[in-house]
């Protein structure tokens, strides 16, 4: 996504000046027709001379998902009550301890008073409510069921940030673990190992065993060339974020995480309640399924099976039902396209799919804690391994040695 510095009129004459999000130039001209402005001028927003980009600045402007949840909740809550929109964006803006929520919600507040939509001003914010979110309000708007919509959007938002969590948590004890091994491994290796290795030739006159010199090998390289392993390090991280921002790598990462054993069935399980959630989410607000299809699967975070939704899009559209679809694919679970078949059939999609996506949720954690709790042991014996190979090389010379005294 790029931003776009526009200037348009709308409907009253009056010009208007902003920025906002797009793929590219073509899809900021639609998203203004939509906001009902007609564009002037449309450019590239590009970074002025002398501007500096200070990372923690920024991060202050940015709205948390925990926020934005606490916000969707709220204004659900006051909307049931009867509080009109305007009154009730205004009253959010003034109270949410987010700043950057604050900033988005002035300038929505001001155009949904001016008569816009309120999912046209939202639309104005997309690096804060995505797709999925727009598209629900829209459909709220539309059928009078705006407080309904909010509560499922909270709900979807809090169940998102659940799995994430759960997933970092589970995580966080087994990173720790490489990190200390890693770090343990450089300093063994270019601190003791040396030494020791010194002391070790010196009392047995250059004669070492094959273990100990391969360790001195491995050592000496590590020292010696420390600016190459450096640029090769910093180099590659480089390539790599790089490399993983084009759709070409987008979709190798995919599919490397899908084929990884114990890392694709977590990701599976995942992408399965995350589509069932969100998907029944849209269906239950009245959006269309082929609209829901194509919001849904630019929403999992996965290249590989947003490919099989839109293909999947095209068989619904060529009359063929999604759940033949979901049943000849190679990642979602032949369970799911079995419960779809039967909310077809009896007209409450939106209902089964909330229950396949409780069960995924459950499996999901069992399936992280059960990763974490393999990971931990795991790399508790590489660890040992690796300074117990390194013990053997210093200790087996130095026992050769006592013995031929």
């Amino acid at each position: 996504m790029s931003k776009f510095e526009y200037t348009a009129t709308g409907d009253d004459g009056k010009q208007h000046s902003g920025v906002l999000e797009a793929a590219d130039e073509a899809s900021a001209r639609s998203s203004l027709v939509r906001l009902k402005l007609k564009p002037l001028v449309i450019k590239k927003s590009e970074k002025k001379k002398g501007e500096i980009n200070i990372g923690f600045l920024s991060k202050a402007n940015k709205v948390k998902a925990k926020d934005l949840v606490i916000f969707t909740r709220q204004l659900a809550t006051m909307i049931n009550a009867g509080v009109p929109l305007v009154r009730s964006l205004s009253t959010m803006q003034a109270q949410t301890e987010s700043e950057g929520l604050k900033k988005h919600l002035t300038q929505i507040s001001k155009d949904v008073e001016g008569g816009m939509a309120f999912a046209d001003a939202l639309e104005k914010h997309s690096d804060v409510f995505n797709p999925i979110y727009i598209n629900m309000i829209r459909a709220g708007e539309a059928g009078g069921i705006l407080d309904e919509i909010l509560k499922k959007l909270a709900l979807q938002q809090e169940k998102d940030a659940a799995i994430r969590a759960k997933f970092k948590s589970a995580m966080t004890y087994p990173m720790v673990l490489i990190s200390i091994t890693v770090i343990v491994f450089v300093m063994l290796m270019t601190v003791v190992v040396p030494k020791v290795g010194t002391i070790i030739a010196d009392l047995t006159g250059g004669e070492l065993p094959t273990m100990t010199k391969v360790m001195l090998g491995i050592s000496h390289f590590l020292i010696d060339f420390w600016f190459i392993h450096i640029g090769v390090i910093v180099g590659g991280t480089i390539y790599l974020r790089k490399f993983l921002k084009t759709p070409k790598g987008r979709e190798v990462r995919d599919k490397l995480l899908l084929r990884l054993p114990g890392i694709n069935i977590i990701v599976t399980k995942i992408v399965v309640a995350r589509f069932s959630r969100i998907f029944a989410s849209l269906m239950g607000a009245g959006v269309s399924v082929l609209d829901a299809l194509e919001v849904t699967s630019k929403a999992l975070g996965n290249v590989v099976v947003e490919k099989e939704l839109l293909a999947g899009a095209k068989s619904v559209a060529n009359g063929e039902q999604l759940s033949t679809s979901l049943n000849e694919s190679r990642v979602f679970p032949p369970i799911v396209g079995q419960m779809l078949g039967i909310g077809e059939e009896t007209g409450q999609i939106d209902s089964v799919l909330i229950k396949v996506a409780d069960f995924y949720e459950e499996e999901v954690d069992a399936a992280v804690d059960g990763l974490s709790s393999i990971l931990e042991p795991i790399l508790i014996v590489v660890m040992g391994g690796m300074v117990g190979l390194i013990a053997a090389s210093v200790i087996g010379p130095i026992s050769s040695l006592a013995n031929n005294i």
